[in-house]
């Protein structure tokens, strides 16, 4: 029997389906918690995250929407090397996100080969072009 095709941004990973329904302190506080010996301070100093900053997300004083996309693959980062089970996208998702499609070194490398070909004044226009395309998917 063949595995069923999942749309974009689903996963048949367990962790993940829960996560979907948490948001960014929820997330972050079960996986504090199921990790012995680590602390929100913890957390906070090997993320790069300044720790009353961590705490208000944590205790929803501060918003998380505008969590740069860098904290949060940090944080992600310092707690799958804790062992926790958590992506990247989890994270995104958590704070209203939307998820980045996979990564193609294809696609990459042409559209640097692109960029790099074109005079100053088009590199800077294109560059303005991407900045605005990333704010509409933001919004």
């Amino acid at each position: 029997m063949t595995k069923p095709q999942l749309d974009p941004g689903e996963t048949d990973h367990p962790a993940e389906d829960l996560a979907a329904s948490e948001d960014l302190a929820a997330i972050l506080t079960r996986l504090i918690d199921e990790i012995p010996g680590k602390t929100q301070k913890d957390l906070a100093t090997e993320a790069g995250v300044p720790y009353p900053t961590l705490n208000a997300w944590l205790s929803r004083t501060r918003g998380t929407s505008r969590v740069a996309p860098e904290t949060l693959r940090s944080l992600s980062d310092v707690l799958r090397r804790w062992g926790a089970d958590v992506t990247v996208a989890q994270l995104l998702r958590s704070v209203g996100r939307p998820v980045p499609g996979p990564a193609d070194e294809e696609r990459e490398s042409h559209l640097l080969r692109i960029y790099r070909q074109l005079p100053a004044a088009s590199q800077r226009a294109l560059l303005e072009h991407a900045k605005l395309l990333e704010r509409s998917v933001r919004a």
